[in-house]
């Protein structure tokens, strides 16, 4: 095992230990094949599954194998989807049995830290759903809940805005300039901490070995 596969694997562990007491569920996969692989494990036939907006269940391929599967997915990466669809998925993935997305940002004390420009992805996170499964590298995971949002604000929203073509200031200068992002541009408009869940194990974070998404 070489150094850095070390260090994900400890620092997993002590994550996992930290959300099973707050109420959240944990497991650690070697690397994404592995990964997709639970994540399927956890989604029975029929169940009608959404998807928040995440470049890590993209570059797994997780979403290629659910394609495969017999449920009935809200497919918001479909070739040829329109905006107004993608609009209907995300309002209909608020009522789906399984959501399945990515966190921005995870601290080792267990606390999941998002920010949304919509604000659909957090609100499954926080109500409502069945099963919440979430799937992040060990990139995302950080010391503090203000390392969580300096990560954000700092690294992942300077690359999404250039994904989604958002000029805001960060667009530009790679690191945020929050006192002069306002909308139509700017992405991050909620910001949710994920201190516990009420209902045990309905939110399950899969970490994995890797470094993946922003």
């Amino acid at each position: 095992m070489d150094a850095k596969a070390k260090i994900y694997r400890e620092k997993a562990e002590k994550v996992i230990e930290n959300l099973k007491k707050r109420n959240m569920n944990g497991i650690y996969c070697e690397n994404r094949k592995q990964a997709v692989e639970e994540i399927l494990k956890m989604i029975p036939d029929n169940a009608l599954v959404g998807l928040g907006g995440s470049e890590t269940i993209l570059e797994t391929g997780l979403v290629d194998a659910l394609r495969k599967r017999n449920i009935r997915l809200l497919d918001r990466y479909k070739e040829g989807v329109s905006k107004e669809e993608v609009d209907a998925m995300r309002r209909e993935g608020l009522l789906s049995d399984v959501y399945i997305a990515s966190s921005n940002a995870i601290t080792v004390d267990g606390k999941l830290v998002n920010m949304d420009g919509t604000g659909n992805r957090v609100a499954a996170m926080i109500f409502g759903r069945k099963k919440v499964v979430l799937m992040a590298g060990m990139n995302k995971v950080v010391r503090t809940v203000e390392d969580a949002i300096s990560r954000i604000k700092n690294h992942a929203a300077p690359l999404n805005t250039v994904r989604v073509k958002k000029e805001t200031p960060c667009y530009h200068l790679g690191y945020c300039n929050d006192p002069h992002c306002f909308p139509p541009n700017r992405i991050c408009s909620q910001l949710v901490i994920l201190e516990s869940s009420m209902v045990p194990g309905r939110v399950t974070v899969v970490l994995v070995g890797e470094d993946l998404g922003y």
